[in-house]
């Protein structure tokens, strides 16, 4: 069957096109796919790993289907909830700059 395997970094990414056997796992087509050759920072013992962005709990376990694509991802640089709340702080500050300006 033919599947897909993504990685992406900030200023490249690479899909690998390949075809695995039925009843291939999501590790193993992760492992036959040759991805750690052009990015060696990815470790599939431990990355986390999905199937069109949907997080996949256990690769080594999972079967692929016909055309699904598998993407391994990086750790998170921030925290999603502390990043929004320095957005919003940043806002507010903006916003009562701009309403004492007007007084």
């Amino acid at each position: 069957m033919n599947i897909e395997v993504a990685y992406a970094l900030p200023t490249e990414q690479k899909i690998i096109s390949l075809k695995v056997p039925d009843e291939c796992t999501v590790y193993e087509a992760v492992i036959k796919s040759g991805i750690k050759d052009i990015f060696p920072e990815i470790d599939p013992e431990n990355d986390p790993m999905g199937i069109f962005a949907k997080a996949v709990k256990n690769p080594k376990e999972t079967i692929l289907r016909e055309g699904q694509r598998i993407e391994i991802y990086r750790p998170l640089i921030a925290d999603p909830k502390e990043a929004r709340a320095k957005r919003a702080a940043k806002m507010k500050a903006k916003k009562e700059a701009e309403e004492a300006a007007r007084k």
